[in-house]
């Protein structure tokens, strides 16, 4: 992997020292541990995401009062 980009973010030093150690624990630098979560936490709300919008995918669809009027705007006016 070739990393380019940057992201900085602060951090109380108490943290930072929490993350630090945990890195440490894991055996991990503190940017490769930083990362690696920060990657997990991204997939799950990916992941999260998605299955909310399948979920709405299956509900029956039922439109709202504004897209009943234009529909009905829609077929006085031929469209």
């Amino acid at each position: 992997m070739s990393a380019t980009a940057r992201l900085d973010l602060r951090l109380s030093a108490r943290d930072r020292e929490r993350i630090a150690r945990a890195a440490s624990l894991a055996g991990l630098p503190l940017a490769a541990f930083v990362r690696t979560a920060a990657l997990r936490e991204a997939d799950r709300v990916f992941a999260a995401e998605s299955k909310r919008f399948l979920a709405m995918l299956g509900k029956p669809f039922a439109p709202n009062a504004a897209l009943r009027r234009a529909l009905k705007k829609g077929d006085e006016l031929g469209i």
